[in-house]
């Protein structure tokens, strides 16, 4: 995997040191739910969200040497995100598909899609995109007064490609491998 340096000079009219505001960084599901990219319907989270991470959990090991140095090594990563607040639109590809996993009581294959996660400059540019597989898995179905629920969890599944995204249409583009 290649190490690329994010030019942060990239957002228009910002200085060195600027704070970048979090609604620049956006994340979509595919809500088709189809691996192979024939079909993609992608739906940007956050409309109800206050809060939304990218936990890393790194698997990190840390040894003592005879000599009391410390050693760390980081083996890998177990990126997940929680959406703890998801209101139920009529209509909305995602609520749909969220339901019928939930009545279905679907499993495996069925709970496997794409995500993209996106940073975007204050003009719109998109300044770097990555797509990634993807399990996701509801936690529970209901809610108070305010409106029907489903809370899931996003389990990050690999296979992590660098690319081009249209805001506009929602097409992911891989970046060409040279």
């Amino acid at each position: 995997m290649k190490r690329m340096k994010m030019n942060l000079q990239s957002f228009a009219g910002r200085a060195d040191g600027a704070l970048i505001e979090r609604k620049y960084l956006a994340h979509y599901i595919d809500a088709a739910f189809d691996l192979t990219g024939a079909a993609t319907d992608y739906v940007r989270l956050g409309k109800d969200l206050e809060d939304y991470n990218v936990e890393m959990n790194p698997d990190v090991e840390t040894t003592k040497n005879i000599w009391g140095e410390s050693r760390t090594k980081v083996k890998g990563y177990e990126p997940e995100g929680d959406v703890e607040t998801f209101y139920a639109y009529e209509g909305e590809a995602l609520y749909e598909k969220l339901f019928a996993i939930v009545n279905n009581r679907s499993t495996g294959a069925e709970l496997e899609t794409t995500v993209v996660d996106v940073l975007i400059d204050s003009d719109g540019t998109v300044v770097k995109a990555y797509r990634e597989n993807a399990v996701i898995v509801p936690q529970s179905i209901g809610g108070d007064t305010a409106g029907m629920q489903i809370p899931f969890n996003i389990y990050y599944n690999g296979d992590r490609t660098e690319g081009t995204w249209m805001v506009g249409t929602k097409k992911f583009t891989p970046t060409a491998e040279g």
